[in-house]
């Protein structure tokens, strides 16, 4: 390895580290969080169908995928952790962020609305709905405007190319040019 590339790589692998830090972080609050709601299913007249069970094991699985892929792409193309407080340094638009702006949150949100049907709990569910609703305000409030700040122009088109939260196939804008990772 050249000696120019060893920074990068030390680099690299301390974000991976303090990644993998947030990450089992967030995910630990939120099981807590979750388990501690969990409490509350006695206090409804009806629980999730038992054939959420299976459901919400593919939607975990599928929604850890996703988180995980976005915490990779952070780390090695955006060279930071998808941390709030200690986001990527450079603009990412490549692997999940190609097709939609929020894939993390999508991913992790998709997590714990799996863990509420796997374990039939509405208060679970009820608990994804309430974060789905703040994370959207979160995106729209703060993110957005960072972003744009920060990134300006290829940020404005990702925003005019990328949707917030239904992925597709990538697309140009017409107006602006091709989006460059």
């Amino acid at each position: 390895m050249p000696a120019s590339a060893k920074p990068l790589f030390a680099q690299t692998w301390f974000n991976g580290l303090r990644s993998i830090l947030y990450a089992s972080g967030f995910i630990a609050f939120f099981i807590w969080i979750a388990l501690d709601l969990r409490t509350l299913d006695h206090n409804f007249s009806f629980v999730l169908s038992a054939s959420l069970v299976s459901v919400g094991f593919i939607v975990m699985v599928a929604g850890a995928a996703l988180a995980i892929s976005c915490i990779a792409t952070f780390v090695v193309r955006g060279r930071g952790t998808p941390a709030i407080f200690d986001p990527p340094r450079q603009f990412v638009a490549v692997g999940p962020y190609r097709y939609v702006r929020n894939p993390m949150y999508i991913g992790g949100l998709a997590l714990i609305l799996g863990v509420a049907f796997s374990l039939r709990s509405i208060s679970i569910l009820l608990m994804t709905v309430v974060a789905t609703l703040a994370v959207h305000l979160l995106v729209t409030l703060y993110e957005e405007p960072t972003l744009k700040r920060k990134f300006d122009g290829p940020y404005e088109n990702y925003l005019s190319t990328v949707s917030r939260w239904l992925p597709h196939a990538p697309r140009e804008n017409s107006g602006a040019a091709p989006l460059r990772p």
